[in-house]
């Protein structure tokens, strides 16, 4: 049997669950399918969250899980494998007993929100998406939040993957602050990594500049001169791997087996944005120097009726309390779609 939902948010980090909250207080059946995947998993803490600065992102996690879980939301922990669109959602019922106006139980909303765009087709309310989960189970609902976030695909240099989210680091405003003014190595990836080499030396001026794989002439003259100011040292040459000793990152082997000592790396993953289900729902993307990611509104509306983006999966540059944000847009803008969609089937008023 296939269950029905007003709202199925795939995804259960911070924009998730922040889509899920606003959309649960305003009285929407909603659903949380949540892989159990945060991309901050590897980092002992998570920074820069006002009130929630140094929280473990599992403590975070759960803390929004037993919120959402008050006002009647549900969450499976399971995988969404595919989407499709299918007509006929039905409105479901809710313990709330509210008549919608085709006579069936619904959920009242308590604000009516933000007005539906125009590409929402009002003449065909129930219109909506079938999601197949990875246990078998199908689910539907009339409008989709996805959330999936994006995955770092790290350089293939040994103890990279090993270290990352302890002294292994990609971004300096969630860890800066943590190992300001040790010897920083920033590991290029491509010639982009010039400005985080120029980040980091806010947080220290010992910073060396390993340039791996990018040769020095695919650098723009500019940069190098950004560089110098900055006194950061540039190292050619391949690195062959992170040197550890007694669980502390001590320096950078080079392949030629020349060492330097570093206690911290900064390093730029190539960013996988979690847009298989856009995707699948002909989503329009735009490409980005960090991978292609939907077009979408303030709210977070796609190109696809119907279809939220938040978090990372609608941006590269989501931290956390930005995620967060973008959930709460949409689940506001969702109850409003959704208000102004009845009514106006009720009213008879066609777009």
């Amino acid at each position: 049997m296939t269950e029905s939902y007003e709202v199925i948010v795939v995804g259960g980090g911070a924009a998730g669950l922040s889509a899920a909250l606003v959309l649960g207080r305003a009285r929407r059946r909603t659903l949380v399918v949540d892989a159990g995947e945060p991309r901050n998993a590897p980092a002992a803490h998570m920074q820069g969250f006002l009130t929630r600065d140094g929280m473990p992102p599992a403590e975070f996690l759960a803390v929004g899980r037993e919120e959402i879980a008050r006002y009647g939301v549900d969450l499976v922990r399971d995988r969404a494998v595919d989407v499709r669109r299918v007509a006929d959602v039905r409105r479901p019922g809710s313990p709330h007993g509210v008549p919608s106006a085709h006579g069936t139980p619904d959920t009242a909303p308590t604000a009516p929100g933000i007005g539906h765009p125009p590409e929402v087709d009002a003449t065909h309310p129930y219109d909506g998406f079938e999601v197949t989960l990875a246990s078998g189970r199908t689910v539907r609902a009339r409008r989709l939040v996805v959330a999936t976030g994006l995955r770092d695909e790290l350089p293939d240099v040994p103890g990279v993957a090993e270290r990352f989210g302890r002294d292994v680091l990609h971004c300096p405003y969630c860890h800066g602050w943590e190992v300001r003014d040790r010897a920083f190595g920033v590991l290029a990836t491509s010639p982009l990594s010039v400005h985080q080499a120029l980040m980091v030396t806010q947080w220290s001026k010992d910073v060396t500049f390993f340039l791996h794989r990018v040769a020095e002439r695919d650098l723009a003259e500019e940069d190098l001169r950004r560089l110098g100011a900055a006194g950061v040292r540039i190292v050619p040459g391949e690195v062959a791997g992170l040197v550890v000793e007694d669980d502390r990152l001590s320096g950078v082997r080079l392949a030629d087996g020349t060492v330097h000592a570093r206690e911290a790396v900064f390093v730029a993953p190539r960013a996988v944005p979690g847009t298989d289900l856009l995707e699948r729902l002909g989503a329009e993307l735009r490409e980005t120097p960090f991978g292609a990611y939907p077009v979408i509104d303030e709210q977070g509306r796609t190109s696809v009726p119907g279809v939220w983006a938040a978090g990372n999966a609608s941006g590269f540059s989501e931290q956390v309390i930005n995620a967060a944000s973008r959930g709460y847009r949409a689940g506001a803008a969702i109850n409003g779609d959704l208000l102004f969609a009845d009514l106006d089937a009720a009213a008879g008023i066609g777009h």
